[in-house]
Formats: structure tokens, sequence, C-alpha cells
């Protein structure tokens, strides 16, 4: 199956004045969730145990904090860019300077939320 930016829509998990978060759940073993953080905002920042993450960067521009035990890391990110999420490690998305919508994509294997 392929699908495009514009394809990527799912379950809307959330949606409020931070952001919207859409989960595409068509494979058994893999989500393919798709945010879009609104100018000014920030996401609430998570970690997960087991569970690693690819976040990749499909629209605008932002930061992200990285941090694990022994790191911490504040990137900047922009439209191309790809960002691996080690399992257990803290993570949040910035759109504070931003003018318009920060859109990124994550994958990760399934589980309940």
């Amino acid at each position: 199956m392929k699908v495009n930016n514009s394809e990527l829509s799912g379950k809307v998990i959330r949606n409020n004045e931070t952001y919207i978060v859409e989960d595409n759940t068509f494979l058994n073993n893999l989500v393919l969730s798709k945010t879009t953080l609104h100018p000014g905002k920030e996401t609430t920042g998570h970690s997960h145990e087991g569970l690693e993450e690819v976040y990749f960067f499909i629209k605008g521009e932002g930061k992200m904090l990285l941090k694990t035990e022994t790191t911490e890391t504040n990137l900047s990110v922009g439209e191309g860019d790809i960002v691996l999420i080690p399992d257990g490690a803290f993570h949040k998305v910035f759109n504070h300077e931003g003018k318009e919508d920060l859109e990124f994509v994550c994958v990760f294997q399934k589980y309940e939320r």
C-alpha cells in the first residue's frame, strides 16, 4: 500500500487548540501516527519503556527535546528530518517560533493507548 502526505489520515486521537493527532492502524503491528502541531504550541512529551519510535518531519520547523538517562539533546527539526527515538527516551516537540503548523509522522509498534 502506498500513501502520500495528504493520505496519512486515520482515527483522530486528539483534536484541540494544541494539535491534531491521527493514528492510521492499517498495518497489524505498526502504527503510523500523524501530528499537526499548531504555531506557538508544544506536545506534552512522553517516553515509552520497551518501545522505539521514528519521527519524520514533513512540514514546518520546530525543536525537539530528546532525553535519555545519559544525554539531553535539543534538536532543530524541519521538513525532511528524521529523528530516531531510543527505547525509553523522553521526547517532546515544540513549535514556538513557527508561524505555520509543524507536521510530523511517527511510526511505532502497536500498543494499547
